[in-house]
């Protein structure tokens, strides 16, 4: 049996320090931007629309849009044979067409902030960004 010093000891004992890494952010490709950008606004998009139409049929199980399209309907709108109602297909058919120009549009918003990066980098340098590996 050998003898353990107890230098050894604290060496077993002693974690690491965590590694870190300095790196700088020059560039942003703006196909990348682009790709990732209408991803992350279309899976928006989907949160958004799921989240609506759950929340107009809770309206609908509750009796809030009949009620709605009742008054609606007293105080002079739609026909005067059937009343006031509301259609459901055209109201969620806008809703997407306004979700899919929302994702487009911010969308080329994106990716002329990456350009407008790429433009402002080249003269200062870029972001320095201090990456460690969480220890």
């Amino acid at each position: 049996m050998s003898a353990v010093t107890a230098s050894e000891v604290e060496r077993a004992d002693a974690t690491p320090a965590p590694r870190r890494a300095r790196m700088m952010v020059k560039r942003l490709e703006p196909w990348t931007v682009l790709k990732f950008s209408l991803l992350f606004y279309f899976c928006l998009m989907l949160v958004a629309i799921f989240g609506l139409l759950i929340l107009w049929w809770v309206l609908g199980l509750i009796g809030v849009t009949a009620s709605a399209a009742h008054l609606l309907s007293s105080l002079g709108f739609g026909s005067d044979r059937t009343g006031f109602h509301f259609n459901t297909t055209w109201i969620f058919l806008r809703v997407l067409a306004i979700g899919v120009a929302g994702v487009v549009f911010w969308s080329i918003v994106n990716v002329f902030a990456a350009i407008l990066y790429n433009l402002v980098a080249d003269i200062v340098g870029g972001v320095e960004v201090t990456m460690s590996d969480g220890r």
